[in-house]
């Protein structure tokens, strides 16, 4: 076997997570999901719905340990031991203090998974997926553009009907998610005749990427099993990493670690709401804080459920008799608060909607408007929270201030306001800090758009700070459409143009999923006209 250089090794934690790199261990990147081409997957419907649980195997009160029954549903070979296993497993043997927060974190979540994994009689390893994807973090966003607990990417969620609006973003919903990827899962393992690992393989590189790995080897000769393929970095740590969770989880004492002791009973129950309600009136009524209604219910951005539905909270077990008592009592008019707006002359849709911290869209679905058209002396409903912004912890809005405003070491804030044409490889450049490092400061990938007068943080090691709005005249940076030629590599294409191979990929999501470029192929760069050719 091929022994994997402990740099690359250390890459599959996840950036040089808990090898060289100075992230605390709670910031350690998840494992973006690959996108499927489209035989990978049939569309699922009703991904919300859960697998009738008379089809579950173990009886869910057999004992009170969830771990337990984890472990008694394990379906892998947890006996094979390899170097990447091995360095993997040592990881987490060094850092028992993370594999307990990460444990700890997957209790509201964890009953739901193994339920739904044993419904469909597949290995509960499978369970303990999320540790890699995104430590239990039903918050997490990759620089992949992947988000939620299973990470999937925007067109991964979109094909499984994961909506994505102003509202929410249901690849963070609990059962959707879970669902969606189990079901996936599931389809990839049928593709590949039962064998986990290439599933679990191509959960994370795409099943295109091992089916054709897979006919490399065929050609020739060698094994065709996941040890033996040509895989891409990531890919080649990813499922070792599970397997070593796995071992963990069946022996902890073996390795030092402490599990967060969690009971083999359902965390939460599902409720219907009967329409939107505000999240904070919604805690009030089941006596829970609004912080723990966002943890189960983390899809929603705002204060406030969609209105488009499904029309349900997640609350937790011993309050949901109580939650549904005061859904019943509460009169229609106070499940959401509303301002009526009388329409000025010369006022446009999108200045109400910026006035009043929402969108045209919204304003429009919720007053029935076929366009943007308004009319003076009329009025509008318009949305708005019951309570201070303080009180939405967990928001899109406040988790996006929190962590703009968290300190980092040696660095001073520059309150920076995007510009027409600006780019985040730009602002970057300009205050010579890494794309990555300013996407994660602003909860974004570096491939998300900008929008004119957003607000970014730039956490500069210069000493200038405060707000700055760049001028015109500032600009030197322009966008190309480089076509690929003949003998042309990403090293070659970024010497030419005085950017670095990890910029072009950052660039182009094509080519950050795949390490070859083709002649023909279109990139997008972003070069500095001042230091080229």
């Amino acid at each position: 076997m091929k022994k994997i250089p402990t740099l690359a090794l250390c890459l599959g934690l996840g950036v040089l997570g808990g090898c060289a790199s100075n992230q605390s261990l709670d910031e350690l990147p998840p494992m973006p999901a690959a996108e499927p081409s489209v035989d990978d997957v049939n569309l699922a419907n009703g991904m919300d719905e859960p697998i009738p649980l008379e089809s579950t195997p173990n009886e869910p009160n057999q004992n009170n340990d969830l771990w337990e029954r984890l472990r008694k549903g394990y379906g892998l070979d947890l006996t094979v031991e390899n170097d990447r296993i091995r360095v993997q497993r040592d990881w987490y043997a060094r850092h028992p203090q993370y594999f307990t927060r990460v444990t700890t974190r997957s209790e509201r979540y964890l009953h739901y998974i193994i339920e739904q994994a044993e419904a469909r009689n597949m290995p509960l390893e499978l369970a303990l997926l999320p540790i890699v994807e995104s430590a239990f973090d039903p918050f997490a966003y990759s620089h992949g553009r992947a988000a939620g607990p299973w990470q999937f990417i925007p067109s991964t969620g979109d094909y499984f009907g994961m909506k994505r609006t102003w509202w929410e973003d249901q690849r963070r919903d609990i059962l959707k998610s879970t669902n969606a990827a189990l079901d996936y899962l599931q389809k990839l393992s049928n593709r590949f005749d039962g064998d986990w690992l290439l599933a679990l393989a191509s959960y994370n590189a795409g099943g295109g990427t091992v089916s054709r790995a897979i006919r490399r080897n065929e050609e020739a000769g060698r094994p065709t099993d996941f040890w033996h393929l040509d895989l891409p970095r990531e890919t080649t740590a990813y499922v070792p990493k599970l397997l070593a969770i796995a071992q963990i989880v069946k022996a902890p004492e073996t390795y030092g670690v402490t599990l967060h002791p969690i009971q083999n009973e359902a965390y939460f129950s599902t409720v219907e709401t009967g329409g939107q309600i505000d999240l904070t009136q919604a805690a009030r009524l089941a006596d829970i804080s609004v912080e723990e209604l966002y943890l189960l219910n983390p899809s929603f951005n705002r204060w406030a459920t969609s209105p488009d539905g499904p029309h349900r909270l997640l609350v937790p077990v011993d309050r949901e008799e109580r939650f549904r008592t005061g859904l019943a009592e509460l009169p229609e008019g106070q499940r959401m608060q509303w301002a009526r707006y009388e329409i000025r002359p010369g006022d446009n849709l999108g200045a109400i909607a910026r006035k009043h911290r929402t969108t045209p869209q919204v304003l429009r679905s919720i007053n029935k408007l076929n366009g943007n058209t308004i009319i003076a002396g009329r009025t509008l409903l318009i949305p708005g929270p019951s309570s201070g912004k303080g009180d939405y912890s967990l928001s899109e809005e406040a988790r996006l201030a929190a962590n703009q405003s968290r300190e980092r070491k040696g660095r001073q804030r520059v309150n920076y306001t995007v510009q027409s044409g600006d780019t985040l490889w730009e602002i970057s450049r300009r205050y010579d800090v890494g794309v990555k490092e300013l996407a994660k400061w602003n909860n974004m990938a570096p491939g998300d758009r900008l929008r004119i007068g957003q607000s970014l943080a730039v956490w500069s090691e210069s000493s200038q700070g405060g707000t700055v709005t760049p001028s015109k005249d500032d600009k030197m940076v322009r966008k190309l459409r480089y076509a690929v030629r003949s003998g042309d590599s990403l090293y070659a294409i970024a010497d030419r143009f005085n950017v670095s191979v990890n910029d072009i990929k950052s660039w182009n999501d094509r080519v950050a999923s795949n390490r070859y470029i083709k002649p023909g192929q279109r990139l997008t760069l972003y070069v500095d006209i001042r230091k080229t050719f």
